[in-house]
């Protein structure tokens, strides 16, 4: 057993003792996440009575990869930016592009990011990309300072140090420098930028969260929707409040299924009349196809060595979906009938991740099923990867008023600012799949004996 494992079965057993056992203590912390808007859908943030624990040496070699894939991305997109060819396999829609082609006013492609990762012990594999830091890095601090201080955390600290990660200072810290090199000189109004659902009464909590964050370091805040703005006389604006500075939480492939590009904000960016984080050109990173260019050595031989020792030990390899040969390790293959001969370590992902195209994982399909799935890829804007077996681990979760031992799958996602991480949160779902309420977050410690 490792120091970690052992470390996590002192934890399970100590719930097991009183005054643990009751969950009292449980029931006072969903109330707290409730109180604190730890909250989606109504349900609780975090579905789990364990924080996730990383020992110092995990998060030191997952930021370290996690810092030379960026770098990797951040060339891969300079270099589709001013190529035709590369940008064609990106396979932006023709509004994407033409964003992508305006220039923000700074020259970072992400200010803010992360990688989805499963980490196995000392191993780890990077399965997805987001020019984005989504619910983690404003949970995940709030997460974590409630954990810190329950019951059952403060006894295990009396034989364990645990180190708190992410939050939301870097976030802050990251958009006043994209906003001072965009060339603005003010102290900025800030818009949180999001969509609201037709059933939405209010807004999300994790932008509620953020936008009192900002108002408390003073810079004024407010939460809008695309459709709230309007923009005249060189000023962006929703109602009376001015924007200087826009960290954007809608997807462009959303935005523009609502909106063409006269909309008020595309007109603003335009004209440099506001700063909007992360920026169009983001984009080219949220799709799939990004993992294409990194897992082609012909696009990236002239990257420096330790990025691409960090593509070969940590993405799996990736190709756009279309007929014709193409490289798998050092042998030359035709790309769909490789697909159908090699069922079983491959998985089908569309391009763009709206949750409206269905991924295909080849391992869980009979072979006539994946021929029709190979079928639906090669007409529609698909990717192949090689599957990453996912990371598991067993947390304790309160139902019905008892403890249980549930089988997690769990997904690391360090956040970058600049390329570079400051902190991470943990995404949990249920390792037994299909729907289940036991999604979200777990807080996520760094931990270490005293």
């Amino acid at each position: 057993m490792t120091q970690l494992e052992d470390a996590i079965a002192r934890y399970h057993r100590l719930l097991e003792t009183e005054p643990y056992r009751e969950l009292a203590w449980a029931d006072e912390l969903q109330r707290q996440m409730r109180e604190q808007h730890l909250t989606v859908a109504g349900r609780p943030i975090s579905p789990v009575l364990r924080p996730h624990f990383l020992s110092q040496r995990q998060y030191a070699n997952l930021a370290k990869a996690a810092d030379a894939l960026s770098s990797a991305i951040d060339r891969v997109e300079k270099m589709a930016l001013a190529n035709p060819a590369l940008m064609s396999r990106v396979g932006l829609l023709p509004a994407e592009k033409m964003l992508a082609a305006v220039d923000p006013g700074y020259p970072y492609f992400a200010v803010t990011s992360l990688l989805d990762t499963h980490l196995h012990n000392g191993t780890l594999r990077f399965v997805d990309y987001s020019a984005d830091t989504p619910s983690g890095a404003v949970y995940g601090e709030a997460l974590g300072n409630l954990f810190y201080d329950c019951p059952p955390v403060k006894e295990f600290r009396k034989r364990y140090a645990l180190g708190k990660v992410g939050g939301t200072k870097p976030l802050l810290q990251a958009l006043l420098k994209a906003y001072k090199e965009f060339g603005g000189d003010r102290h900025p109004r800030i818009a949180i930028l999001e969509f609201r659902q037709p059933f939405q009464t209010s807004e999300s909590g994790e932008y509620v969260l953020l936008a009192e964050y900002f108002r408390r370091e003073g810079y004024p805040t407010e939460i809008v929707s695309p459709d709230q703005i309007e923009y005249r006389n060189h000023v962006l604006r929703k109602g009376d409040f001015p924007i200087d500075l826009i960290y954007r939480r809608v997807r462009v492939s959303e935005f523009l299924v609502r909106f063409d590009l006269n909309h008020p904000l595309v007109r603003a960016y335009r004209e440099r009349a506001v700063c909007m984080v992360n920026s169009f050109r983001s984009e080219l990173a949220q799709k799939k196809s990004m993992f294409d260019l990194l897992t082609d050595e012909t696009v990236t031989a002239g990257f420096p060595a330790h990025e691409r020792k960090a593509i070969r030990d940590y993405i799996p390899w990736t190709r756009v979906v279309a007929a014709g040969k193409t490289l798998y390790g050092e042998t030359t293959v035709d790309l769909p009938a490789f697909i159908l001969n090699h069922r079983e370590k491959l998985v089908l992902r569309p391009n763009e991740d709206t949750g409206e195209a269905p991924t295909f994982e080849g391992a869980r399909m009979e072979q006539p099923a994946w021929e029709r799935a190979l079928k639906t890829a090669m007409r529609n804007a698909y990717v192949v990867q090689e599957v990453i077996a996912p990371a598991t681990s067993v947390f304790p979760v309160s139902r019905w008023g008892s403890l249980e031992m549930v089988e997690m799958r769990v997904d690391v996602q360090p956040h970058s600012f600049f390329g570079r991480v400051q902190g991470c949160s943990t995404w949990l779902t249920s390792a037994a799949g299909g729907f289940s309420t036991l999604t979200g977050l777990a807080p996520t410690f760094i931990i270490e004996p005293k």
